[in-house]
């Protein structure tokens, strides 16, 4: 569970963005920007160009201490101790059932791992391995930290220009680099599907950077909407809708997170429920569909069988501006979760055919080595 926020917090970038004409809502604690010029537009803007997210609101961690990528893998099922030095890896924090508290990218920096988890869960987080990590291990909160997400086929090209030597990281690797005077860790990562970076950078700086990176023609921001809309489309979950505690990685179709040392050696959180539910499957699984006609189905509609039953909830909807038709993800019983399989959607009494497709939606474009 999210932590209940009493208070909204501001964004380094919150003049900046009111300046560039965004459009304000509430999130994760925040004021953030849904939409600038319209969510279509700058969809399709980072499908073709660069789009540029403030993505602050995200907890950015440091742990260090003695056998720390042991300790970590206590509570995470990824391969930590092979990671080589700025390699990221896409992870799960998981509780004692299997249950997922959180993902997140782990990026082992020298002597100690640098994690960026999801922005209303962050604080819950860090209580919580705080509570199970040994006290050999130190968590830190960089909270002076700004970061930033460049995202599009042109990111590369319009990120070199200001840190040089950045288009030769390949994805989910890592680096320190400078954008003027300003130093940055860089990671080739992201939300949308596309080749991209992150952009971790003092608070203090992110104003000059957001504003160099704009200079560019390439460039242009990029609000929560069409975040939410690319991440669709690429078939990517988003935590408290798509994954919760109610929900393991198996059920998630998050397998790939759990190396093969991992599963023959175990030693993570929920770890029995979790080889049970790869060798025997589990009960449901979180597929993709495609919707007939042009309405969206939105989250919290119920997934009907052939004979009127419910068989799952749809956990994100929308329209996608790239394919132009509606599409969906949710949880349907594993029997249904084959491509193909028609469903029928319910949404305030009206009923939607559906039909089970593979994710993504949209082919990825990361920049893979020898790419």
């Amino acid at each position: 569970m999210a932590e209940v926020q009493h208070s909204t917090e501001t964004l380094p970038l919150d003049g900046w963005h009111r300046a560039q004409g965004a459009r304000m809502v509430p999130f994760a604690g925040y004021q953030m920007p849904v939409q600038y010029e319209g969510i279509i537009a700058e969809h399709l803007w980072t499908r073709e160009n660069a789009g540029l997210f403030d993505v602050s609101h995200m907890g950015q961690l440091t742990v260090h201490g003695s056998e720390v990528d042991s300790a970590l893998e206590t509570l995470l099922p990824g391969d930590l101790k092979i990671l080589k030095d700025g390699r990221l890896r896409y992870s799960l924090l998981l509780d004692d059932t299997g249950g997922i508290i959180d993902d997140l990218m782990a990026t082992r920096r020298g002597d100690h791992f640098y994690l960026v988890v999801n922005g209303a869960t962050k604080h819950g987080d860090m209580a919580d391995m705080r509570e199970r990590l040994p006290r050999t291990v130190v968590l830190d909160h960089m909270k002076e930290q700004a970061l930033l997400a460049l995202q599009g086929p042109r990111a590369a090209e319009a990120l070199e220009a200001l840190a040089p030597g950045v288009g030769e990281l390949t994805f989910m690797q890592g680096a320190a680099f400078r954008i003027g005077d300003t130093p940055a860790w860089i990671s080739r990562s992201g939300y949308t599907g596309e080749d991209g970076f992150e952009i971790s950078i003092a608070a203090s700086a992110a104003e000059a950077v957001a504003s160099r990176l704009m200079e560019s023609e390439l460039v242009k921001p990029i609000g929560l909407g069409a975040r939410d809309s690319l991440r669709l489309e690429a078939g990517l979950p988003l935590y408290g809708h798509d994954l919760n505690r109610g929900t393991t990685p198996v059920m998630a179709d998050l397998g790939f997170a759990i190396s093969k040392r991992r599963r023959a050696e175990g030693g993570f959180a929920g770890y029995q429920r979790i080889l049970g539910e790869l060798e025997n499957g589990p009960v449901q699984r979180r597929v993709g569909f495609i919707v007939e006609g042009r309405q969206p189905v939105r989250e919290g509609a119920r997934i009907l069988d052939g004979e009127g039953n419910e068989v799952g909830r749809v956990t994100s909807g929308g329209f996608s501006p790239s394919l132009q038709r509606p599409i969906g993800m949710g949880y349907v019983a594993t029997a249904l979760s084959g491509p193909g399989t028609s469903l029928t959607l319910e949404q305030r009494g009206k009923l939607f055919s559906a039909e089970v497709a593979p994710m993504p939606f949209v082919p990825h474009h990361y920049h893979r080595k020898g790419a």
